[in-house]
């Protein structure tokens, strides 16, 4: 049944009140019940989806939101309460989730009809789900298309099946009166639709007209910006202002964004110059389906991304087969330099719809850069003031509006890996729906890392995660972070009894939770072994035998100080042992040598024993002057912490292979080492190279690169094209870890391995290492719900840090061991550690 549509006995009412005469007398025999059903079920037409199952049962009694979620009393004939029931999970709306339903029994008491009752407070623990920002829906779309309707062209547009949800919440229940559309009174024929449960806009809480407002304006500098919203003349003048070279600051769900014309190569040029975006690649917005397909190269799983109601920016293949297509718009090369993706959304908005053109607008741009409205690392900007100041120096004219944007929500990014979703930035469209835990958790806050940060709440079966922060560098990202922190809090009820943070000493989201602690413990949690259980947890695995966890990203602070990142790990939730990991080198200048991937390469070399000679792609691009320091500096280990980090092999490989000897953005190095491999990953030729294994006196095993460095030497030598050359290092790297995967099953009889850490972003690595793994038998973990980079590192610091059972929470001052191969409590016995 379609909610929207009622029911034949339906009677149409009031806001609040009776439904009619839906049901009748109650017969002999009758039975009543209370129904509590939780989940995403408040904004989404719940309410109005019961008020008609009522009616086709012929039920009597009454629904309501509370605190706790939506509450029905229902009585009739013991057949209709069980049908009720049944179908009140199976037949709910199309945005709602339920995740339980409970009903107990209660005396008869009688009466007619069955009524929509107002909100009320639970009186206890607020425990219902709000709804993520959802994208227009196909009907909203067709109103807002059609000349006769009231609502043509209508920039808010919305109903109870789409529209913004988390970004306007102020608290709870779910109603008008707590998201930031209160300040709109509702026109006369809004209100009658707000009140008839037969309507599509029953209850839907953002809902407007042209009439009741939010409105449009036009800010232009020195020009009278105002215009008429109602006329659609600021979306016309911005759409005018783009196709001349403009850049236009737009506000949308969660934040404004900055767009141009992406066709238009000074145009993206001139944005990046004054966002200091380096080469970093931007996000398109293009109007529909056939117009990305034009671009890139889509697969069901792709459609269904692009074209559902969450709307990620989906990191796609670019089309090289039909480069001349005469039908296909044309992308500046500025868009996204050496790339070979694009990242790819479909508008979500109204206001987006009405930007790239509706049927019969004049032409305008047909792409659109959309990129997050702030400066490189700064949280989005929300506010139309902090708007106005920090995006001037950056944008030509703003698109804004005064609906106010309660908590920050930037567009969520994901990639297609081997035909599943795997999450880059998990945000607008999924935040904050939670994940559910294999296992209770006490109250905790889990604050995340300090780059793409994003934090966690958790209690009982629920973690839920917040959108992305960013990176914790400046006061506008830990003000970001407050405000965040507090919103979720209050929206889930959660109030946590201790916190977790990450063990290194300089993070400043670790600061951040020691200085809000108020006598509160700080659990720090090992980085890589909470990426482990981050994954662990999203798989449902409860902990009661260890993984084979494979933890690579760029850095992360280990047990002795050093920066790890190549890591072999035998985890659960209670603990971890450092099975195997990359051989240390020397990371000279710290933050210097992440920049110049040069360094790392020339480091590399040196720890391998390899010469720095002057035919090396890596040597040519460092100075001299800066050669000759480097290796004294090398020589007498001045300003050099060890590293173990795959990312930053990926670095090295990356430079000196001659692909990238500088990097303007976090990662640039490795994507583009990996966009370079495409095409050539699936070649069949025998050629890897072989890490070299050797056990230290920790009785942990070493994997040392030099016979892979010394491979790319050759082949730089030999004049191998530096695709074919990168394809072989993915495939090396993949051999490598099914490998120390073997070992491990070998001698700890464990079947299933964990991948995460940001270099698993990497689409060929992930791919690969899951095809081989599964191959040989293993039961491969990849990330499905939360990023593996640092933005889902908050889930596996809950995991680990509040974790409950028989005996309570963590004791903080516990060494971290894994259990006994077989599942049993306690520690690995000590011989087994080494992995050989």
């Amino acid at each position: 049944m379609n909610p929207q549509h009622g029911t034949a006995t339906a009677a149409r009412t009031g806001t609040e009140g009776s439904g009619g005469a839906l049901g009748a007398e109650q017969a002999e025999g009758a039975q009543r019940r209370k129904v509590t059903v939780r989940g995403v079920v408040q904004g989404v037409g719940f309410r109005p989806f019961v008020y008609a199952l009522a009616g086709e049962l012929g039920l009597s009694g009454h629904v309501a939101n509370t605190g706790d979620g939506v509450v029905a009393e229902v009585e009739g004939g013991p057949d209709a309460l069980s049908a009720f029931c049944g179908r009140i999970s199976s037949d709910a709306p199309p945005l709602a989730v339920v995740q339980s339903v409970t009903h107990e029994p209660m005396d008869p008491a009688g009466g007619h009809g069955f009524s929509i009752g107002k909100s009320r407070g639970s009186g206890g623990t607020v425990r219902t789900l709000v709804a993520p920002d959802t994208a227009t829906c196909a009907g909203c779309l067709a109103e807002m298309s059609d000349p006769g309707d009231r609502r043509y062209r209508h920039p808010f547009i919305t109903c109870t099946h789409c529209g913004p949800r988390f970004t306007i919440v102020t608290g709870l229940p779910y109603d008008r009166a707590h998201t930031t559309m209160e300040r709109f009174p509702m026109c006369e024929r809004c209100a009658h639709e707000y009140g008839d449960p037969g309507d599509r806009r029953f209850h839907a809480q953002p809902v407007a007209c042209h009439d009741c407002g939010p409105r449009l304006r036009l800010h232009v500098p020195g020009a009278d910006g105002a215009a008429s919203a109602e006329s659609g003349e600021p979306v016309a003048a911005a759409r005018k202002l783009l196709a001349e070279g403009a850049v236009v600051a737009v506000k949308g769900l969660g934040g404004y964004h900055l767009a141009c014309d992406a066709s238009d190569a000074e145009a993206v040029r001139l944005l990046r110059r004054r966002k200091a975006r380096g080469d970093k690649p931007f996000a398109l917005m293009v109007r529909d389906l056939e117009e990305a397909e034009r671009l890139v190269h889509l697969d069901a799983v792709a459609r269904g991304l692009l074209s559902g109601g969450r709307r990620p920016i989906v990191l796609l293949r670019r089309r090289t087969d039909e480069p001349g297509r005469p039908d296909a718009p044309r992308v500046a090369d500025e868009v996204a330099p050496r790339s070979a993706d694009l990242g790819i959304m479909l508008p979500y908005t109204p206001l987006h719809h009405l930007l790239l053109g509706l049927p019969g607008d004049p032409p305008g741009p047909r792409l659109l850069v959309m990129t997050s409205g702030n400066l490189g690392g700064e949280p989005i900007v929300t506010s139309d003031e902090e708007a106005l100041d920090r995006l001037a120096p950056l944008a030509d004219a703003w698109l804004m509006h005064d609906r106010p944007i309660q908590v920050p929500c930037d567009d969520s990014v994901v990639r297609v890996v081997a035909g599943e979703q795997l999450p880059v930035r998990r945000s607008r469209g999924y935040a904050p729906f939670p994940v559910n835990l294999p296992r209770p958790v006490t109250a905790a806050l889990a604050v995340g890392a300090d780059l793409k940060n994003t934090f966690c709440v958790g209690e009982g079966h629920h973690a839920w995660l917040s959108a992305h922060i960013g990176d914790m560098d400046d006061l506008a990202t830990l003000t970001a972070f407050d405000g965040a922190e507090r919103q979720l809090e209050k929206i889930t009820g959660v109030r946590p009894a201790l916190l977790a943070a990450d063990r290194h000493p300089g993070y400043r989201s670790t600061g951040w939770a020691e200085r809000n602690a108020g006598g509160r413990p700080v659990h720090r949690v090992q980085h890589h072994h909470a990426h482990i259980a981050s994954v662990m947890a999203e798989h449902g695995l409860d902990g009661t035998c260890p993984v084979i966890g494979v933890a690579f990203d760029g850095t992360g602070y280990g047990d002795d100080a050093t920066v790890w990142g190549g890591e072999f790990l035998l985890a659960d939730y209670d603990g971890y042992r450092r099975l195997a990991h990359l051989s240390s080198v020397p990371m000279p200048g710290g933050e210097a040598a992440v920049r110049r991937p040069y360094r790392m390469a020339l480091a590399h070399l040196y720890a391998a024993g390899l010469r720095w000679d002057a035919d090396l792609p890596c040597t040519a691009a460092c100075p001299e002057d800066e050669l000759k320091a480097l290796a004294v500096q090398l020589e007498r280990g001045l300003g050099c912490v060890p590293t173990s980090s795959m990312g930053r092999l990926f670095d090295a490989a990356a430079s000196l292979a001659g692909v990238c000897h500088h990097a303007g953005y976090e990662a640039q190095a490795a994507m583009e080492l990996e966009a370079v491999a495409v095409g050539h990953e699936d070649e069949q030729d025998g050629r890897e190279w072989a890490f070299t294994l050797r056990t230290t006196a920790a009785e942990t095993l070493a994997c040392d690169p030099s016979p892979v460095l010394a491979g790319i030497i050759a082949d730089v030598r030999a004049g191998v094209p530096s695709a074919a050359t990168a394809a072989r290092f993915h495939r090396s790297v993949a051999a490598l870890v099914l490998r120390v995967c073997r070992a491990a099953r070998d001698r700890h009889r464990l079947t299933t391995v964990a991948l995460s850490g940001g270099v698993f972003a990497n689409s060929l690595l992930s791919a690969a290492c899951a095809r081989l793994l599964s191959e040989d038998g293993f039961t491969v973990l990849r990330h499905r719900l939360v990023p593996p980079n640092d933005g889902g590192l908050a889930l596996g610091q809950l995991m680990i840090a509040a974790r409950t059972d028989a005996s309570g929470p963590p004791d903080a001052s516990r060494t971290e061991e894994a259990p006994a191969a077989d599942g049993a409590r306690g520690t690995m016995p000590g011989h087994t550690a080494a992995v050989r």
